[in-house]
């Protein structure tokens, strides 16, 4: 809790707690701590004395018009409160009711300095798989296995396996059935920054121009591995746009503590499937991705908040091969959403990708001699993509009116090619 409009008090914790919170009013009840259990009476509890009827607004109260208030995840606001007291309706049993409104972080914060990683416990993620086959497992304490081998999970890593099938090119025989099968693994670190140190300059009335921090960083780094393998004749395509099959969401709320304010990072992750392809080529690729990324939102006072787009992933090709010709592309993606007490602020799209292409050409003659060759290229891939949100303001920082990009990161690497020539056949004319 702080009290920038009265006493000057620097934000301190405080005993009280939220007892409830109406995300769209902005009504809350702030009580003090919760009572200890205690042990049943031996004689009967005397009659109970009546709820108090609500005070005059203020009097007596634990609050007041003006405080700001921080709170880590509460009964009705799952992502933590950031709010501002606007108004205070009374007393009751249940604590104090008051109206509250959006506030800023530097209200809280004020000149502060605060940098902070905070490791995702995979035992706090929620998971909603949204297709069948999905499959989740989790380590954080000990080595341990997963899988036939019994391969190792690193630390702190929540991996989810799937495997679905993919709509098979019309005519394609049934050993050309299309599916796309692997897992991704993950050991997500939310990070946060802030940098209250800039002298605020003043205007010619004397009055400050206004609060805004030197410095701030919101934004999601970690480690991926991901092991998948694409396969047969796909023909999974809707114009110019990819099958998006999503299949599983996944969502935490960590909490950064500074000093005595608990900032709450409201992390989403939706892992997705994409499949194009003309139907005409058969495919059989699988690879090994390793590396960490880096993606979120940097601001200064000199140059405003700037996109932050990394990424280390190296890939192995395990197995690759084409026949025919034509093209297809497949993703095994994950599109993130990190932000403030439920106030969006980086969106961004980690999609590392599998492409194949193959082309024939083939010559003949009226005498029956004639050559056929093929060549057929696979490749690896990573599209990062994304965009800073309005809501990051939450900062204290200058109002921008729009998303703004983070910046398409791409890289593609050649896994394996090939190249086939011999003769052919034709039938005499006539």
């Amino acid at each position: 809790m702080a009290r920038p409009s009265r006493d000057g008090r620097p934000a301190h914790k405080s005993s009280l707690r939220i007892a409830s919170y109406d995300q769209h009013s902005g009504h809350a009840v702030i009580a003090g701590p919760a009572d200890p259990p205690k042990n049943p009476p031996a004689t009967p509890a005397p009659s109970a004395t009546p709820a108090p009827s609500p005070s005059s607004p203020g009097k007596n109260s634990a609050v007041a018009v003006g405080d700001v208030i921080a709170s880590a995840p509460a009964p009705g606001a799952p992502s933590g409160v950031l709010a501002k007291v606007t108004k205070v309706l009374g007393t009751t049993r249940e604590g104090t009711e008051v109206n509250t409104a959006p506030a800023t972080l530097d209200a809280l914060l004020g000149k502060g300095k605060a940098d902070g990683k905070v490791p995702v416990d995979p035992a706090g993620v929620s998971v909603e798989p949204l297709v069948k086959g999905v499959k989740v497992s989790w380590a954080k304490n000990g080595g341990r296995r997963f899988g036939p081998h019994g391969a190792a999970l690193p630390l702190g890593s929540l991996r989810l396996d799937v495997g679905a099938s993919v709509a098979t090119a019309e005519g394609a025989p049934a050993s050309a059935a299309a599916s796309v099968a692997g897992f991704v693994q993950l050991s997500p670190t939310v990070e946060f920054a802030y940098d209250g140190s800039r002298p605020h300059a003043k205007s010619g009335t004397g009055a400050g121009t206004g609060t805004a921090p030197g410095g701030a960083f919101i934004g999601l780094s970690g480690d991926w591995s991901s092991q998948w393998q694409f396969k047969g004749q796909a023909a999974a395509s809707t114009g110019d746009k990819p099958l998006r099959t999503p299949f599983a969401k996944l969502h935490a709320d960590p909490v950064v503590q500074v000093g005595p304010v608990p900032v709450v990072v409201n992390l989403d992750l939706t892992c997705y499937l994409t499949v194009a392809a003309d139907g005409r080529i058969s495919v059989d690729v699988k690879q090994d991705l390793k590396g960490g990324f880096r993606v979120g939102g940097s601001y200064s006072w000199a140059k405003g908040w700037q996109p932050v787009s990394e990424s280390g992933l190296t890939s192995t090709p395990v197995r690759a091969g084409v026949t025919a010709a034509g093209r297809v592309k497949a993703a095994l993606g994950a599109e993130a959403s990190v932000g403030l007490y439920g106030m969006a602020g980086v969106s961004a799209d980690i999609a590392p990708y599998l492409r194949g292409e193959g082309s024939a050409v083939a010559t003949g003659s009226s005498d029956g001699k004639g050559s056929a060759s093929a060549d057929w290229k696979v490749f690896g891939g990573l599209d990062l993509s994304g965009a800073l949100q309005a809501q990051l303001t939450v900062f204290g920082t200058p109002l921008f009116q729009k998303r703004v990009p983070l910046g398409a990161l791409h890289r593609e690497w050649k896994l394996a090619a090939g190249h086939l020539s011999y003769p052919a056949g034709q039938p005499h004319a006539g």
